[in-house]
């Protein structure tokens, strides 16, 4: 693979996290994407590209299920993906975009290393993504856009959407009440949702306790989240969509004290797309913060995403699924 002249845009551009790829296609490259990962589905056409990457592990069952795998692997001291080297090769690519933020989350920075080193032929720009906090997706995405050499899209990007969020989080200022939050990331063993989060809970004119801005989403107690007895409950599980978060909220009922809490008496238990928002740290970072003020400040946001990027629950999987069609 030939060096790049000085400014030229890299032709062949590979995503192997979600996240970058929606980057990469807000920044205008979409017609430079050439490979993705299986977990790469937005824009909706990407899917369309070769898909390089798949868990080594089977992604059904509960999240329990998928907990046990996971550390299974993890304990033995084995990546949780696989990168088609060969693949990968074929295309040729002159700009890899990967993470190391997560082992669980995307195929890691190291995979990536391995892959590339079967090349017969080496040159590949390889951009890892690290985000802990919204500081950090702008710089990724400025990252990224250096990377497929368009530094004035980046910066455009960034622009817009620290401009969007700011306009929210001026709205959410005006609600009257500042409600307390459990956002739960994981169901079984339960996690709060870490790193950007509750950045975005405070911009929302929320109060989040399960986990501090900028550090990994935590394990927490069940018992911590009955003491605090929060206003809201707002359950986004990493990789899981509206219908398969559902599918888990029956284990949550089943805990003590579940049907005393505050938000539960309240009708204020909420289920979110925790695979296209919240934990994907790119561009739609926007769309979670007005999920969250919908949610949160009814009174002051029409319920735009109501259906398609959350539901409330009720209590019952059936009923409820039936409203987010």
């Amino acid at each position: 693979m030939s060096e790049a002249a000085p400014n030229a845009k890299p032709d062949r551009i590979v995503s192997l996290i979600a996240s970058a790829t929606e980057i990469i296609c807000a920044l205008g490259a979409r017609d430079r994407l050439v490979g993705r990962s299986h977990e790469c589905d937005y824009p909706e056409d990407v899917l369309q590209l070769p898909q390089l990457t798949e868990a080594k592990f089977p992604i059904d069952g509960t999240s329990y299920d998928i907990d046990q795998r996971v550390k299974a692997i993890v304990q033995e001291g084995l990546s949780v993906y696989r990168v088609d080297a060969d693949a990968l090769e074929k295309l040729d690519p002159d700009v890899i975009v990967t993470q190391d933020h997560c082992e669980v989350c995307a195929v890691s920075l190291s995979d990536v290393e391995d892959a590339v080193c079967q090349f017969a032929k080496q040159g590949a720009e390889v951009v890892s993504l690290h985000p802990d906090s919204l500081d950090d997706i702008w710089s990724d995405i400025r990252k990224v856009a250096k990377a497929i050499g368009d530094v004035d899209a980046g910066e455009r990007l960034i622009e817009n959407a620290r401009d969007r969020m700011t306009w929210l989080s001026g709205l959410t200022a005006k609600a009257e009440a500042t409600p307390h939050v459990a956002m739960i990331e994981w169901v079984d063993p339960l996690m709060g949702g870490g790193n950007w989060m509750p950045e975005l809970v405070e911009m929302a004119n929320g109060i989040d306790f399960l986990a501090k801005p900028g550090e990994p989403s935590p394990w927490v107690e069940w018992d911590d989240i009955v003491k605090q007895d929060p206003d809201v409950i707002f359950v986004h599980p990493c990789g899981f969509d509206i219908e398969r978060t559902l599918e888990e909220m029956p284990s949550l009922e089943q805990r003590p004290g579940w049907h005393d809490l505050k938000a539960v008496r309240e009708n204020k238990v909420f289920v979110a797309d925790g695979n296209q928002y919240f934990n994907r740290p790119g561009p739609r970072v926007v769309e979670s913060l007005q999920i969250l003020a919908e949610i949160l400040h009814p009174d002051l946001f029409p319920p735009s995403f109501e259906g398609k990027g959350w539901v409330h629950y009720s209590g019952s999987p059936v009923q409820t699924a039936s409203s987010a069609a």
